[in-house]
């Protein structure tokens, strides 16, 4: 991509006092989004967040919220483990900032993380994958079976060990939709959910706003698009300025636990599921992983799947009562890595393509996009998440 394509973020839009022509347009109220628009507010820019549905409701609120850069490291991902671990280092940080700004908390959990290995053949796989995960100096640990069942006596039996991963925590996913919107109001963002976008306005090759469903038109200085895995679906520039993001659908069931004697204390990860418990007793079981578009539809088949991987590993589930069925779509991008950063048109700006990382991602897209945007240049650790690395094969050839 020719230099003279990239938009210029080096000096700060001006500062437009108004609702109806903000400095900025961001196109989802998701964690990404509204964390963005908090940064944004503090920096002296105005800001709209606009959403096609209730604040949240793409996949922030159906997210587990582990944040979990050591456990889900895979082989071919190191740029991916390298920000998620940056972004590990900011949480404490932005956890903290977003109690003491809104006086909500955020269900933020330090027990860490397990991975469970059920058979001789599991424990061959996971051995080799924390060899992997050790070589890159992550820090992850082998718990025998009598280690395990001592930290979590409820596992079913026989389990023959697990690897633990100290520093990877938990936040309640929903809370911190909470929290982030209220901290973006307060700052003097203007949140407008139920209100989607039907196109990026783009005058002499640069966005300058966005158009409504309704035919009303929001113009504003840069435009952020934030709309997880709905990005693709927005018209208005050329194609190849869409984001190559796609919906990955997951169904999560929610038990019940006595909160004053859980079942589980860790997240845990187990061949087929994931656990997550939070304070107030609910066990998020999840999640599947289906190419279904957009379907929202609670199959018996998801199901099945999910109790059953749960039951498995934790068999006290079986007299727990069934609190929610959810489906929530990821938006995974080519490589399952987020597309970060400035677009070939002008004045948009991508925070997109988060997969299943957008709650650990939120503090350093947040930060980093706000930068970016307020003419303070790209952060390094997004510097290689740009939409360039798509196009780059293409350009070889």
């Amino acid at each position: 991509m020719a230099a003279s394509s990239r938009p210029d973020f080096e000096s700060k839009p001006s500062i437009i006092a108004s609702v109806d022509s903000p400095d900025v347009v961001v196109i989802g109220a998701g964690v990404c989004g509204l964390g963005i628009a908090w940064r944004l507010r503090r920096r002296g820019l105005s800001v709209t967040v606009l959403d096609r549905g209730p604040v949240g409701a793409g996949a922030s609120r159906v997210a587990g919220g582990m944040l979990a850069a050591c456990a889900e490291a895979e082989p071919g991902e190191e740029a991916l483990v390298r920000l998620g671990r940056h972004a590990q280092s900011l949480w404490p940080a932005f956890a903290a900032e977003l109690d003491a700004t809104t006086g909500q908390s955020l269900g933020l959990r330090r027990e860490g993380t397990l991975v469970l290995a059920l058979t001789a053949d599991d424990r061959a796989r996971l051995t080799h994958h924390h060899a992997f995960q050790q070589s890159l100096g992550l820090p992850l640990d082998w718990l025998p079976a009598s280690e395990l069942r001592r930290r979590e006596p409820h596992l079913a039996p026989g389990i023959g060990g697990a690897v633990f991963s100290p520093e990877d925590h938990q936040v309640d996913s929903g809370a911190l939709v909470d929290a982030l919107a209220a901290a973006a109001e307060a700052a003097g963002a203007v949140l407008r959910p139920h209100t989607p976008v039907a196109a990026i306005m783009v005058e002499n090759g640069r966005a300058v706003g966005v158009r409504l469903d309704d035919g009303k038109t929001i113009p504003a200085g840069t435009v952020v698009l934030a709309a997880g895995a709905w990005s693709r679906g927005i018209a208005g520039v050329p194609t190849e300025a869409r984001p190559p993001v796609r919906p990955i659908k997951g169904q999560v069931i929610t038990l019940g636990m006595d909160p004053r004697a859980p079942l589980l204390n860790h997240v845990v990860w187990a061949p087929g599921c994931y656990l997550v418990p939070r304070h107030d007793g609910r066990l998020l079981v999840g999640a599947t992983v289906e190419e279904k578009g957009f379907d929202t539809a609670i199959t018996a088949g998801g199901v099945l799947s999910l109790i059953e991987a749960a039951w498995r590993v934790l068999p006290g589930i079986e007299e727990l009562p069934i609190l929610a069925t959810t489906v929530g779509h990821r938006p995974g991008s080519r490589d399952d890595a987020p597309i970060l950063g400035p677009s070939m048109v002008p004045g948009l700006v991508y925070a997109t393509g988060h997969h299943r990382n957008g709650i650990l991602l939120a503090p350093v897209t947040a930060e980093a996009i706000a930068a970016l945007v307020a003419g303070e240049g790209t952060d390094p650790a997004i510097a290689g998440f740009g939409i360039a690395r798509f196009a780059a094969p293409a350009a070889a050839a």
